[in-house]
């Protein structure tokens, strides 16, 4: 009996905005002193745990932030409200903007609508920290939208002209979706579609993947909302889709019959952690 083929998502690990944020962070550890990011620079445990060997440490509040005494602050990948990231630009700390060039340019955007009178609503999780800087550049009233249903629910006074902008990780057909019932209302609405391509290509070939695959297999942190949505497309299309974190959250049971086994991986994911889990799968056919 031959084999299942494995197939790797391309996309899979890493996007341009993540390694560029780590990468920033590695290289201040490497040059010593207090390193500090405010919030884990992206949500992957792996890495946090790694980068707080290497003395980087994780501040939340601007409590924190003002009790600090010197060093290098970084403002994560997922960015931060107008209001923090002036706290840490005033301080006397030297500060680095590790901010992903993507979620910066729906700053600007919201802080530009917003200050034209335009109602701002967010496609996206209330609770992302992502989301949270976003609410935090505009001047209007935000609404941020998560289901259909509050899509479905949301209205503004006659006249209102509405800017809607998504978070850069969420699923791009549903974003589609929630566009169209807001047009049905017949709202002023500008639609600035701001998912990054990076996210839409993963989606996009972990859903081929997985309508081919017995077994589909997505690799994130839990607390990964790209890896989160990964998992959500890939189930609709293969039942036996498993979420892990590492190799070692990994128990396959095979029945012998496996054609395909796909393989994915979050935006937030390294490269060394996928790697272990490709070669652990092959190891274990």
């Amino acid at each position: 009996m031959s084999k299942p083929e494995i197939i790797l998502a391309k996309s899979a690990g890493f996007c341009f905005g993540v390694e560029r944020a780590v990468n920033k962070v590695y290289e201040e550890a490497a040059k010593g002193g207090d390193i500090y990011t405010y919030g884990p620079i992206i949500h992957n445990k792996e890495v946090v745990a790694d980068l707080e060997k290497k003395g980087v440490h994780v501040v939340e509040s601007e409590e924190e932030v003002r009790a600090l005494h010197g060093g290098t602050v970084i403002v994560r990948s997922h960015g931060v409200s107008r209001d923090i990231d002036r706290l840490i630009r005033d301080s006397a700390y030297k500060c680095i903007d590790a901010t992903c060039p993507f979620v910066k340019r729906i700053h600007r955007t919201v802080e530009a609508e917003s200050a034209a009178g335009k109602k701002i609503v967010i496609i996206g999780n209330p609770v992302h920290p992502e989301v949270i800087g976003i609410m935090g550049w505009s001047s209007t009233p935000v609404t941020v939208i998560q289901t259909a249903e509050e899509a479905e629910n949301f209205s503004v006074p006659d006249g209102t002209e509405v800017c809607v902008v998504a978070q850069t990780t969420f699923n791009a057909n549903k974003f589609q979706d929630f566009i169209a019932i807001l047009k049905e209302k017949s709202y002023n609405v500008l639609c600035v579609n701001t998912i990054c391509n990076a996210t839409h290509e993963r989606q996009s070939e972990a859903k081929a993947i997985a309508a081919r695959a017995d077994i589909m297999i997505v690799i994130g942190d839990r607390s990964s909302s790209n890896s989160a949505k990964l998992y959500e497309i890939c189930r609709k299309e293969c039942p036996e889709t498993h979420f892990i974190q590492t190799w070692n959250d990994l128990h396959l049971t095979l029945t012998g019959a496996e054609k395909v086994i796909g393989i994915t991986a979050g935006a937030s994911t390294p490269k060394n952690i996928i790697e272990e889990v490709y070669n652990h799968v092959r190891a274990d056919l």
